[in-house]
């Protein structure tokens, strides 16, 4: 009995060890460069975006990507983003809703320790509260269908919600992942394939409104249907949302992936994501003017200004 105690000792600090070292430093490698010049976009007059900042969790950056820091403390946003274009204004991610706390307490117990949670307002209320109503809303487009991003569904009942294929058979697979958004019922889906023409790497593309203004990007791991958003403003300015692909902005630039424990908690393909990161690299080595926004990253959203305020 000795023996065999000894041998699970052993066993044991060998697991360990091998979990730890995943928290280690170690960059992927960059992606080809992306051929050809930035695509081609004519956003209208009267385009704008805002932010709606709906809660926030607190965790060490080494949760997020290899080699954070443990003490390093992040804010992981939740934020909403208000796309506003004259043939149908957006919100990208719904945030936490009404019953965020309820929508946390049904996810596992070891994704709930990995960070510690504030909430906030609801993007459907603070959108009231400005004056704007929600019912002007030509839907919400996901970057994913994982809770923390369609929370906010909840105070969003008659607005439709924008997914591809990948996705929308991934929330009607019965996974574990995608359980809040089929509590949050009825909805009414809008379908897309990636059938437009490949960009910046990506081997197709969904232009929302034809005008290259709100153009979604094909980037499965994190999920089946997982989205990367790139929106261009009248002003010029590019914006890349990359929904979970990476938590904080390190895991493109340097790229690096998030340790094994969070890998298993919420990735469904790791090869995927790994990809997808290191696409979303090269795009930002070759273009750094378009800013960059994980979904997670409180830092890269304090650029936007917060509804009401715009940028255009």
């Amino acid at each position: 009995m000795r023996v065999l105690g000894r041998i699970l000792a052993v066993v044991l600090l060998l697991i360990v060890v091998a979990v730890a070292s995943t928290f280690s430093a170690a960059t992927l490698p960059v992606g080809p460069a992306p051929a050809g010049g930035l695509p081609a976009a004519t956003p209208p007059p009267g385009m704008s975006l805002s932010a709606l900042p709906t809660g926030a969790g607190k965790a060490g950056a080494a949760f997020a990507y290899r080699g954070g820091g443990l003490l390093d403390e992040r804010e992981f946003a939740m934020t909403a983003v208000l796309v506003r274009h004259p043939r149908g204004d957006l919100l990208i991610d719904a945030g936490f809703g009404r019953g965020a706390r309820e929508h946390l307490a049904a996810q596992s117990a070891l994704l709930r320790a990995t960070a510690r949670y504030q909430y906030g307002t609801a993007a459907a209320d603070q959108l009231g509260a400005g004056g704007y109503p929600v019912t002007r809303l030509a839907g919400v487009l996901l970057t994913h269908a994982h809770w923390d991003h369609v929370s906010g569904l909840d105070a969003l009942p008659g607005t439709p919600v924008w997914v591809n294929r990948d996705e929308h058979a991934f929330i009607e697979s019965g996974d574990r992942g995608a359980a809040v958004i089929r509590a949050i019922a009825p909805r009414r889906y809008v379908d897309y394939g990636f059938d437009g023409p490949p960009l910046l790497g990506f081997p197709g593309s969904h232009d929302v409104w034809g005008d290259g203004a709100i153009v979604a990007l094909p980037a499965p791991g994190h999920t089946p249907g997982s989205t990367v958003i790139l929106v261009t403003l009248p002003s010029g300015r590019r914006f890349a949302f990359l929904g979970d692909l990476a938590w904080q902005t390190e895991g493109v630039e340097l790229p690096a992936e998030r340790p094994f424990i969070t890998r298993q908690l919420v990735d469904q393909d790791a090869e995927g994501v790994r990809r997808g990161l290191g696409q979303v690299a090269a795009i930002h080595r070759a273009f750094p003017a378009i800013t960059l926004l994980p979904a997670h990253d409180g830092r890269a959203f304090a650029r936007l200004p917060v509804f009401p305020a715009s940028l255009d």
